[in-house]
Parts: C-alpha cells; sequence; structure tokens
C-alpha cells in the first residue's frame, strides 16, 4: 500500500481535488464526496498506466503540502497483482 496525500479546495462551482505527490491526478466534483470518488478512480487510472508504461511509481511524500487547499487527506494506493491466463486451441482464444 502507497500512501500519498490529496487535496482539495471548495470552489463557487464545486471542489476541486488533486493527489500532491502524484503529478497528474486531478479532478473535480460538485461535492467533496463525488470529488474523493473520481479523485481515487483518476489515482487508480494513472497508477494504472504508468506501471503499464513500466515507470516507476512516484514515491509519497508526506510532506507536500498546498497552503490553498481548504483539506488535505491521505489516499492509499492498495497495489495488486494479477495474472491473465489464457487457453489457445487449434488457433482459438478461449
Amino acid at each position: 500500500m502507497l500512501t500519498y496525500k490529496a487535496m482539495y479546495k471548495y470552489l463557487n462551482e464545486g471542489v476541486h481535488g488533486e493527489v500532491l505527490d502524484f503529478p497528474g491526478v486531478i479532478t473535480c466534483g460538485a461535492t467533496l464526496a463525488e470529488t474523493r470518488c473520481l479523485l481515487n478512480s483518476a489515482l487508480v487510472d494513472m497508477a494504472e498506466t504508468t506501471v503499464r508504461l513500466g515507470e516507476a511509481l512516484p514515491q509519497p511524500d508526506p510532506t507536500v503540502t498546498d497552503p490553498d487547499s481548504d483539506l488535505e487527506e491521505p489516499v492509499h494506493l492498495l497495489l495488486q497483482a494479477a495474472t491473465r491466463v489464457a487457453v489457445v486451441a487449434e488457433g482459438v482464444l478461449a
């Protein structure tokens, strides 16, 4: 498990969310709950893309902060290993 730091800022249009120590993980939503959900999804998507590209995940930095944020909290990325198994019989993928 890797623990990154999420920040949230309340705006007139909704809530901005960003993972401060994972570049590119950013979103916005109408409410804090929606933004948290979208941010979690964005973190998973960015982590999966990073791994598929053969790149290292950014190292979490518990000291990173944003003075403009209204709320900062940890966000946990659970790493799972998976194996895809396929059976090929007579040229047909089953």
